[in-house]
């Protein structure tokens, strides 16, 4: 094994989600539909929230940053995707596979955090209401959204950072349609139990800290909603959070299947299958999850809707 840092692989080949041709056809247009989708979503949800003052709270802040984030996340690995198909090609270059990676653990850890951020925002709006403004402030809300974003590009730059110093011999096969981690670290001829030891120890820190605030959160929520008197406004009151919940399920359980597994668990198929959800599908459904459940935003995008198709 080579003692040098430089790789002799330039380049990586992305076999997607099928070699089959007519499947091939079916999923590039099911990729295109999904991404148009995740795109036009999750921009209506931010200029509805920018456009309508009634949305100016701290809670419509954390869901535009989060609708940004998801449209951002699919932007890294679907046009890539589609490209390829068009192309009829497979590559990736080094650089643009660490690259990819790079964004892909930053725009990942942003989902975590502002889960965990939307979590606390609504701990204090059904424990603490009379508080609730001058506790969220604009200013502490800023913050938060600013800090996860600091916190979340260091954490991505440690795990590229990790992987560059790593050589890649032979195969550049990757069995893939983006450039995650886990294939990336079994293409390396270098020893990789650093890396495998900062995912499972830092890695996992930075996505279970934000998980178990959730929880707690939700504990107080519960605990709270249970000793209202009124059973209909103490579950009216948890129903607000009815779409978060659901948001939060589909992105942990995805994650926790891929990437916090057993490596001798892993299978390419199910691996594949998983990413799928969180980088594609989640980005997509979390615009229509938080609009179908909520009146005001509803209303906000019938105005942004009616109002492009009048100027149209």
């Amino acid at each position: 094994m080579s003692s040098t840092n430089q790789s002799s692989v330039t380049e990586f080949l992305l076999l997607g989600l099928s070699r089959q041709p007519q499947q091939q056809q079916i999923l590039f247009l099911l990729f295109l539909i999904m991404y148009l989708a995740t795109v036009l979503g999750n921009l209506l949800i931010i200029l509805a929230i920018s456009t309508d003052p009634r949305l100016h709270t701290p809670m419509y802040f954390f869901l535009s940053n989060l609708s940004f984030v998801d449209v951002c996340f699919s932007s890294t690995t679907v046009p890539k995707v589609l490209a390829n198909h068009i192309l009829r090609s497979k590559a990736i270059s080094f650089s643009g596979c660490l690259t990819q990676m790079y964004f892909l653990f930053q725009l990942t850890d942003m989902d975590n955090f502002l889960l965990a951020v939307m979590a606390y925002d609504r701990f204090v709006a059904i424990c603490h209401p009379l508080h609730y403004i001058t506790q969220m402030s604009s200013k502490l809300c800023v913050l938060m959204v600013a800090g996860s974003w600091v916190t979340a590009s260091l954490n991505a730059l440690l795990h590229t950072l990790l992987m560059a110093r790593l050589s890649f011999c032979g195969d550049n096969v990757i069995p893939h349609f983006f450039c995650d981690v886990t294939p990336l670290l079994k293409l390396s001829c270098s020893d990789t139990h650093l890396n495998e030891l900062m995912i499972l120890t830092e890695g996992a820190v930075v996505m279970v800290t934000p998980f178990v605030c959730i929880l707690i959160s939700y504990m107080h929520i519960t605990y709270a909603v249970l000793r209202v008197s009124s059973s209909r406004g103490g579950w009216k009151a948890f129903s607000t959070c009815g779409s978060h919940l659901a948001v939060v399920c589909l992105f942990y359980g995805t994650i926790i299947a891929v990437y916090f597994n057993p490596s001798s668990a892993h299978s390419t198929e199910k691996d594949t299958a998983a990413t799928v959800l969180y980088t594609v599908m989640t980005p997509m459904l979390n615009p229509f999850i938080y609009s179908l459940r909520n009146k005001n935003l509803k209303g906000a995008l019938r105005k942004v809707v009616h109002r492009k198709i009048v100027s149209f």
